[in-house]
């Protein structure tokens, strides 16, 4: 990985990226069930609450004023909008308290955000989780059965262009087995002792 700016004690950043369908959620879950150093980030966000979600839980719900501060103020890992709508972004002084407590921060975001994240913060190390094949992420995302055909092609489009962008990150795991695939990324976390 290289030499790195980050002070000896303090636990590095981890990235999780990859196309839609490919697990993420579904591995990240298992990650921080399966070691109390991970902190996992919670996502800055304009929409507001879907019922059952909560504030500092699910994410932290902001104005969008108080979104623009953040971003202007520079408190922002990095940030998007989403469906030209509303706004999500990962405020940097929790990763930094975390990071400094010893416990490993991990962010479960997109390609464009972990680009951003490797700009602010170089020594973050990313993890592209990928799909054995685009035909298994296809059919993984027809067999959820929430999107219309329209919104699955788009997913489709997007994930070809997320799989073209996998070697600029630092590791990458196929999700064939998600157990498996958790071992290693938590292998790769050093927290598999």
């Amino acid at each position: 990985m290289g030499e790195s700016s980050r002070k000896p004690d303090a636990a590095p950043l981890f990235v999780v990226a990859g196309p839609s369908g490919v697990g993420k959620g579904t591995v990240v879950r298992q990650l921080v069930s399966a070691s109390d150093r991970i902190w996992l980030s919670v996502s800055a966000t304009t929409r507001p609450p879907r019922p059952g979600e909560e504030d500092g839980v699910h994410y932290r719900f902001v104005s969008d004023a108080e979104f623009d501060r953040m971003v202007g103020a520079g408190e922002m890992l990095e940030w998007a909008t989403v469906h030209r709508t509303s706004r999500y972004g990962t405020p940097r002084q929790p990763v930094l308290d975390a990071r400094s407590r010893g416990l490993v921060p991990l962010l479960e975001i997109d390609l464009d955000g972990a680009r951003q994240v490797r700009r602010s913060m170089p020594d973050a190390v990313l993890v592209f989780i990928e799909p054995p094949s685009m035909e298994e992420l296809e059919a993984r995302l027809r067999g959820r059965g929430t999107e219309s055909e329209e919104q699955i092609l788009r997913r489709l489009e997007t994930a070809a262009l997320e799989m073209a962008a996998r070697d600029e990150f630092d590791v990458r795991i196929v999700n064939d087995d998600v157990s498996r695939a958790t071992a290693e990324i938590l292998h790769v976390m050093g927290l598999d002792s």
